[in-house]
């Protein structure tokens, strides 16, 4: 396996801790401007819109912050292990930070599709 420097797997951990504050903040606007559009007269299948965006804001609101105190954790454990073994990650960690790196680029993929879910109820409003 390629040695990897724990000091660059703890940056992508922060970036990506970083971007998914940005992505939990685009969510909190855009369930802002849901409840806006809510208050407005909506037909019945607009209104079951409404609520099925509102239900997946709340679930990718939660799964952004289990996702983000996972990353914190492993980056904790990461320069733990970095002080205590000479400079070196065990090879769970590695696995562990490639299983991370996964499951962000998923929740990456999924908040895009959520966001152009929003964008087409909007243009249908």
């Amino acid at each position: 396996m390629v040695q990897v420097d724990i000091s660059q797997l703890s940056g992508e951990c922060s970036v990506w801790r970083e971007t998914l504050r940005q992505h939990r903040e685009e969510l909190t606007n855009d369930e802002t401007k849901l409840r806006e559009i809510a208050g407005k007269s909506l037909s019945k299948e607009q209104l079951q819109d409404v609520e099925h965006l509102h239900n997946q804001f709340h679930i990718q609101l939660i799964n952004i912050h289990d996702l983000k105190q996972a990353i914190k954790v492993h980056d904790r454990k990461i320069n733990f292990e970095k002080v205590a073994f000479n400079g070196h990650a065990n090879e769970d960690s590695y696995a562990r930070h490639e299983s991370l790196h996964e499951e962000y680029q998923n929740m990456l993929q999924t908040l895009e599709d959520l966001r152009s879910e929003f964008k087409e109820f909007i243009k249908s409003t």
